[in-house]
């Protein structure tokens, strides 16, 4: 090999070398957006919102995030943003299962799983029933013998067909055998204040976001959908202590377009982790009941295709828009 022939290579090799780190370095040059598929005041609005400063000190280099609430379709509208967005980096989102997984199984949906990539899981926000202060329902027992007597009477709130909430309210029904009008809502907040307001009997609803709604208004907690309870909310019984085996829980995670570069996926990954391990940010969703569970990209993409096989079995047997 010639000397200059040498140089030449070595000054190619130094500047892809130079133009890597500098990707590296530079990331993000302009504001990321942070899209929420559901309206402000729920529970995936609440925790973005409160995770953006975090994550913008994590990220670095002046970094600055806008979040954009994209409510509708159960999810769908915000989902397919993310997913048809350019994967450059500047487009990540929240997502949450069951209905990220759930939507493309019950129809023709505006985007795929395999379109996103799933870059870190935080929250695992169990299902709960809540009604007013001034229901007479006191326990579960109370809804399944009222509705018994007065079929499809009791109205039911939820984020929307394939949600979390209605998925749950379809397990209840069966386990009761009683059944519900669906009331589906654009998102937690409308729900809830749908129940605050006595425009429904019933609110299907994750524990974090009733756990907060209880704060300001004059709602009752009847059950968490877990086997054990809930160390932020120990005096609420569980529906496996009422007798009901219902167990729905909400993973609320991040997700970017699929075909990230490299070092940009790195990099909002470490983000993120460094963002699920600081002291602060655990401390602020306890105070928020917004109940940890850290999923690195592997593990999150696990659970979300495990979870969509048990969606795809139920739906083979008990498809829940039929």
């Amino acid at each position: 090999m010639t000397f200059w022939k040498a140089l030449t290579l070595a000054s190619v090799a130094g500047a892809l070398f130079l133009s890597a780190t500098h990707a590296r370095a530079a990331y993000p040059e302009k504001p990321i957006t942070m899209i929420v598929a559901f309206g402000t005041g729920g529970g995936t609005d609440l925790l973005v919102r409160t995770l953006v400063p975090f994550l913008e000190r994590h990220l670095g280099n002046g970094a600055r995030i806008e979040v954009v609430n994209k409510p509708g379709a159960g999810g769908e509208i915000g989902f397919a943003a993310i997913a048809d967005a350019a994967p450059d980096g500047y487009t990540i989102g929240a997502i949450n299962s069951p209905n990220v997984n759930a939507i493309p199984i019950e129809r023709q949906a505006r985007y795929s799983l395999d379109r996103l990539d799933p870059l870190y899981n935080l929250v695992d926000d169990p299902g709960a029933f809540a009604v007013h202060q001034d229901s007479p329902f006191r326990s579960l027992a109370d809804v399944a013998a009222f509705a018994k007597a007065n079929p499809d009477s009791v109205t039911v709130g939820t984020t929307g067909i394939g949600s979390d909430d209605h998925l749950a309210m379809l397990m209840f029904q069966r386990q009761a055998g009683v059944t519900f009008t669906h009331v589906p809502f654009q998102g937690a907040a409308a729900n809830e204040a749908a129940l605050a307001n006595k425009k429904i009997m019933l609110s299907g609803v994750n524990m974090g976001e009733a756990m907060q709604y209880k704060k300001k208004d004059r709602i009752r907690i009847l059950g968490v959908m877990t086997e054990q309870r809930q160390p932020q909310a120990p005096d609420i019984p569980t529906f496996t202590e009422q007798g009901f085996s219902t167990l729905m829980s909400s993973l609320r995670g991040f997700a970017a377009p699929r075909g990230l570069p490299p070092e940009v996926r790195a990099r909002l990954v470490d983000a993120l982790a460094g963002t699920a391990d600081d002291p602060a940010f655990q401390a602020r969703m306890k105070e928020l009941y917004q109940p940890l569970r850290l999923l690195p990209p592997d593990q999150y993409a696990a659970e979300l295709t495990r979870s969509t096989k048990d969606l795809r079995d139920l739906w083979a047997t008990a498809p829940w828009l039929r």
